[in-house]
């Protein structure tokens, strides 16, 4: 089994998603090769808590230009795991 913190990578933060946060749905960037059950578990495993619905976005990267040059290049692809909860929450922005 995977480590759940090489699952989970980071929370996205954004307007839209703390917006979201108060119904108990929370975004996270996820490892590319992580199935739905696996983001799952990690989540349940990390924070203990039931998850009730897992849903995933693949994102492919910006193309970017090489500035003084012709070259084309292009932002990393990323991988977005959107997670509701059954019931709690989460405390990702705690001091």
């Amino acid at each position: 089994m995977k480590d759940p913190r090489d699952i989970i990578i980071a929370p996205v933060v954004s307007e839209k998603s703390y917006a979201a946060m108060e119904s108990g749905v929370y975004t996270f960037k996820v490892a590319s090769s992580a199935s739905k059950p696996e983001i799952r578990d990690a989540v349940e495993s990390i924070w203990d808590v039931e998850v009730l619905k897992v849903n995933t976005i693949n994102r492919k990267g910006k193309s970017t230009r090489v500035r003084n040059s012709n070259r084309r290049g292009s932002k990393p692809d990323s991988k977005r795991a959107i997670v509701t909860l059954a019931a709690g929450e989460i405390p990702l922005f705690e001091n």
